[in-house]
């Protein structure tokens, strides 16, 4: 299930761009692009740790039914 994991946990890649993107459309963040954009990337590959080992139990479970 961890290799499952590592594999969905490139969706990490797709939070860190809508953090960026909420990061440039905020006038006040936008202003310091430099210090912001790196912690909004961090906490997007952060945030999409827990969501992809669920993501990975769900597709490591057998169907029921």
């Amino acid at each position: 299930m961890i290799k499952i994991a590592i594999l969905v946990w490139m969706l990490g890649a797709a939070f860190a761009g809508s953090a960026m993107v909420a990061v440039l459309s905020i006038e006040s963040l936008a202003r310091q692009p430099m210090k912001v954009i790196p912690i909004a990337a961090l906490c997007g590959f952060i945030a999409a740790m827990p969501l992809s080992y669920l993501i990975a139990r769900k597709i490591g479970r057998p169907a029921t039914g």
